[in-house]
């Protein structure tokens, strides 16, 4: 009995340290969001314009975004903010060949001339 009681203990320690290992790799990992970022830019939600026009515009280049697969998370979350006609894109994305992309979405749907890009390139550790 005494050996199967030690046996049961040695079994209940690996699980408890196999179990730590998966909780420290988890709290490692970093969110496959953009949250960290969106909070070096706050008070940009208040420029954007209420009038028609500049919200469908915001809605119609965040629908384009939306609809391209091909893009991460990232690309998905920019920030897309339009005064009088001109949509500015804020936020991180993964690659320069994703930050071509969306500024090429955003002016297939603003217009060439129509957006202003402050799109940074994320580094794949954040």
């Amino acid at each position: 009995m005494k050996w199967l009681d030690q046996t049961a203990r040695l079994l209940v320690l690996a699980g408890m340290v196999s179990l730590g290992g998966a909780i420290s790799s988890a709290q490692e990992t970093p969110a496959p969001d953009n949250t960290k970022a969106n909070q070096q830019q706050q008070n940009t939600a208040d420029q954007q314009k209420n009038n028609a026009s500049d919200m469908q515009l915001t809605q119609d280049v965040r629908r384009a975004l939306q609809n391209d697969k091909s893009l991460s998370t990232y690309g998905h979350n920019v920030k897309v903010i339009t005064q009088n006609g001109q949509v500015t894109l804020k936020g991180p994305v993964r690659s320069d060949d994703e930050k071509m992309a969306v500024e090429a979405k955003a002016e297939e749907v603003a217009g060439k001339g129509n957006v202003v890009s402050e799109l940074t390139v994320a580094p794949h550790n954040q």
